[in-house]
C-alpha cells in the first residue's frame, strides 16, 4: 500500500472508488464531475489516495474553504484494511496543521461511516440537511487523541 497526495490524473480512478461504494451513495453520479474533484483537492483543500496493486483502492479530501471534510471513501473490496484510518490521520493532521482548529463533515446515519467517525473521536452536532449526521473535531481534541500529531 502507498499513502501519498492526490494528483490530477487519479481523478478517474477517485470516481470509480466514489461510484463503488455501498453506503453513502450518490443518487446521481454525474453530481460529481472531474472538475468538482479537481476544485477540491488543489483549489479548495487537498487530496489523498491510497493506491495498491496499481490501482486507487481509497482516497480522502479535505476543504479548506468550508472547513469540512469532503470525502473519505474506500473501495468496498479494500475495506477492513486500515486505509481509511490511514488516510483520515494524513488528511486531519494536514488540516490541523494549516491553523484551522474546527472541521466537520455529514454522513449517513446507522452506517459503517456514522461508527468509524464515532470511533475516530469525532462528535455529534446535530443534521445537516434532511438526510445526514453532522460531525465536528476540534483541533485540541485531535492533538489528544493523536498527541505525535
Amino acid at each position: 500500500m502507498i499513502f501519498r497526495e492526490a494528483k490530477i490524473e487519479d481523478i478517474k480512478q477517485i470516481q470509480i472508488v466514489r461510484n463503488s461504494v455501498k453506503e453513502n451513495t450518490l443518487s446521481n453520479p454525474a453530481l460529481v464531475t472531474d472538475a468538482d474533484c479537481e476544485n477540491f483537492m488543489f483549489h479548495r483543500g487537498k487530496g489523498w489516495v491510497c493506491e495498491t496493486y496499481n490501482r486507487i483502492a481509497g482516497f480522502a479530501i479535505a476543504d479548506l474553504r468550508e472547513d469540512n471534510i469532503w470525502a473519505l471513501f474506500l473501495h468496498p473490496e479494500f475495506e477492513g484494511k486500515g486505509m481509511g484510518k490511514k488516510l483520515h490521520q494524513m488528511m486531519l493532521d494536514w488540516y490541523f496543521s494549516t491553523g484551522k482548529e474546527k472541521v466537520w463533515l455529514g454522513t449517513s446515519p446507522n452506517t459503517r461511516a456514522e461508527k468509524f467517525y464515532t470511533k475516530a473521536g469525532w462528535k455529534r452536532n446535530g443534521m445537516h440537511g434532511k438526510n445526514e449526521v453532522k460531525f465536528e473535531m476540534l483541533k485540541q481534541d485531535w492533538l489528544k487523541i493523536n498527541p505525535g500529531s
